[in-house]
């Protein structure tokens, strides 16, 4: 009786505001680990000739993105965005969300993320400037790097075979 074959874990990037230092970290790692990175996007984006890494454009509209994602990706994927309603999607589905900065959304937190995302929104609809998020640092550069890598370990751990 032969099992079920279990798609390889691939990376997914809710591309549109995905800042481009961190879509490098992971077209380095795409090639390294030789895993598949797919940018998602309202519009084409630039990205090196690599057989593990490739784009899909999506037509403009709220969610179209998100939903490409959410539709294509698989259990134990990755997906980087910093969009909290997305992240708790793929938490749903089964998968692992992680913004640029390099924070895990869990289940854990994910109700918390989604009550304060929330509430900053009724501020702005009532006109309340709450500015924006902080400046990108080498920090949140490398705090992305090591989450990544933690994920890429264990997704190299569990393919590995053994006689390998």
């Amino acid at each position: 009786m032969q099992t079920p074959e279990i798609p390889s874990p691939q990376i997914w990037v809710d591309a549109d505001a995905c800042p481009a230092v961190i879509k490098e970290i992971l077209f380095r790692a795409a090639e390294r680990a030789k895993i598949m990175v797919t940018l998602v996007a309202n519009h084409a984006l630039p990205r090196p000739s690599s057989r593990f890494i490739r784009s899909v454009t999506v037509q403009g509209g709220f969610d179209v993105a998100d939903n490409e994602i959410v539709e294509r990706m698989h259990a134990g994927d990755l997906v980087v965005t910093q969009d909290i309603p997305l992240a708790a999607r793929v938490i749903e589905k089964g998968g692992v969300a992680i913004n640029p900065r390099g924070e895990r959304y869990t289940p854990e937190n994910m109700a918390e993320r989604l009550s304060m995302r929330n509430f900053m929104e009724e501020l702005r609809g009532a006109g309340v400037q709450t500015g924006g998020p902080s400046a990108f640092h080498m920090r949140d550069r490398q705090s992305f790097a090591n989450q990544l890598d933690r994920w890429l370990a264990q997704h190299i751990n569990r393919n590995a075979s053994p006689n390998a």
